[in-house]
């Protein structure tokens, strides 16, 4: 029988949620009707095997679809904007980024602030995690258990470097040592406030320590080490245990450097 999640499944605290639901996002089954508009016409609903397989001639369903005029769909009549998966999408500027952030802090202060956007980039992630592992597995006609993990993450963060959310790298060389490093590129938020001397990205930090607890299937962390918006080229994040994660943000606090960082952490 399987298990379905619960809204206090999902509504446990953002910061350390539970293993059991992390496990249920990797229950969720492939949701045929998330890639309705990826499939070719004609294809029927295809058999989930246990591994990807390849398919000679014509795919069942369009993968590339990670361009402007494939990937925004526009109704001009209802003017809305949607994607290829049927979500909704909006537009903002760099203004609208810079009013917002400049509206929590008026209202919660600086740290307010800062914990909001993390705990709202969380959210989003595990709720991200939620839809995509299901589409994942009906657009590749297989199990995610048995996919790779970097074809699990490019095929996650495509989708939002079309929406405007900058490109990434990250690295799993110190994975033995319980570290992963994500180097961003083209933070929407960095980009938008500019060189302000002190780091920016924390809805991204949320984002990060949820996708990757999602995949890792426990709770870790996520902190930046360095941002754009302090005149570095990029934006670096640790995500670990939240004992590590602690400890790197208050070295960052003193001042510390990334790579400097980095080194500790991997002496801890």
């Amino acid at each position: 029988m399987r298990t379905t999640a619960t809204d206090d499944d999902y509504n446990a605290p953002l910061d350390r949620p539970s293993e059991r639901t992390l496990q249920l996002v990797w229950q969720e089954k492939a949701d045929l009707r998330a890639v309705n508009l990826l499939r070719r016409t004609g294809v029927t609903d295809g058999k989930i095997n246990r591994i990807i397989t390849p398919v000679l001639g014509v795919q069942p369903y369009k993968h590339n679809h990670y361009h402007d005029t494939e990937f925004f769909r526009h109704d001009v009549d209802r003017g809305t904007v949607t994607n290829p998966y049927g979500q909704r999408v909006m537009r903002v500027t760099e203004d609208f980024m810079v009013a917002m952030l400049g509206s929590l802090e008026d209202e919660a202060g600086q740290n307010g602030a800062r914990e909001i956007m993390y705990k709202c980039g969380y959210q989003w992630g595990v709720q991200d995690m939620k839809r995509f592992m299901p589409r994942m597995q009906a657009e590749f006609e297989a199990e995610l258990d048995k996919m790779r993990m970097d074809f699990l993450l490019e095929t996650w963060w495509w989708p939002l470097t079309i929406l405007g959310w900058g490109t990434w790298r990250y690295d799993f060389t110190q994975r033995d040592k319980g570290l992963l490093y994500v180097e961003l590129f083209e933070s929407a938020v960095a980009q938008s406030v500019g060189d302000i001397g002190s780091v920016v990205c924390y809805f991204y930090a949320g984002l990060f320590a949820s996708v990757f607890s999602v995949l890792a299937k426990r709770s870790l962390g996520c902190v930046e080490m360095q941002c754009y918006a302090t005149g570095e080229d990029f934006c670096k994040f640790v995500i670990a245990d939240y004992d590590r994660v602690d400890a790197a943000s208050f070295w960052r606090s003193e001042g510390a450097s990334a790579r400097d960082i980095s080194r500790k952490l991997s002496e801890m």
